[in-house]
């Protein structure tokens, strides 16, 4: 019997370092070059191998629109792994992923942001409530400014949260305090995120700004939709990670 596609696909050794690397964190072929020790026309190559299988995507930095970030679709590594496993056989599907923990242990995020005005508001929150007491979080931004309406709104209708009141801060308020992670979740605050104490692991997951490029805010709310649900399946996975206390490696 052939292989399941998946496997023939991801068991290529490279594509496989690939996967690893994206699976972490959201990267530039530039970063994956280096990162695999070959060749960028062959990362290149390879990673459109992944793309037309819908295993990664990609899509211009919002820092440096001569760049492209590189992301995993884990949601889908995940169910193509599970059925390759009950391939093999009926008893062996993995578990899905953790989403939350039960209080044992705490780890501490932070997120990042250009205005912490939505993005990292909203990822503070999800996981904050996810996580059961497993983990504290904390937001903040380069250029901090108001917390946006439609960040308010989607919380509040599409995941029962509540940030009203919530005040945007600049990340130089935790300059001196200790994090496990440390995730940017936009493109031009990685190029300018300070080193945290303690040695923190570091991130980066590449979410365009939702309000970037709409008339008004109700334009934008289906982008706030997105945003919110992106974050929600990416924080999901993040989850299994800290409440099993071990990073990737």
């Amino acid at each position: 019997m052939t292989p399941p596609t998946f496997l023939q696909l991801a068991g290529h050794p490279l594509r496989w370092q690939l996967l690893r690397e994206l699976a972490r964190s959201d990267r530039t072929v530039q970063e994956l070059t280096a990162l695999v020790g070959e060749a960028q026309n062959l990362v290149s190559y390879h990673l459109g191998k992944l793309r037309e299988a819908g295993l990664v995507s990609a899509h211009r930095s919002s820092a440096d629109g001569r760049d492209a970030y590189y992301s995993a679709d884990l949601t889908r590594l995940g169910e193509l792994l599970t059925a390759t496993a009950g391939a093999l056989h009926p008893g062996l599907p993995l578990p899905p992923p953790a989403e939350g923990g039960d209080g044992s242990g705490t780890a501490t995020v932070l997120f990042l942001c250009t205005g912490n005005s939505a993005r990292s508001q909203m990822a503070e929150a999800l996981i904050r409530a996810r996580s059961g007491g497993a983990v504290q979080a904390y937001s903040a931004g380069s250029h901090p400014k108001p917390l946006h309406p439609n960040a308010v709104k989607v919380m509040r209708v599409e995941h029962g949260l509540d940030l009203a009141g919530n005040e945007s801060k600049h990340l130089s308020v935790f300059a001196d305090q200790h994090f496990d992670w440390v995730i940017s979740l936009c493109d031009r605050v990685r190029e300018v995120c300070p080193d945290f104490p303690g040695d923190p692991e570091t991130i980066h997951w590449s979410i365009p700004d939702p309000a970037a490029g709409h008339a008004d805010d109700e334009a934008s709310y289906p982008a706030f939709q997105h945003t919110a649900a992106e974050l929600e399946t990416r924080i999901g996975f993040l989850l299994a990670v800290l409440t099993n206390g071990t990073p990737p490696s």
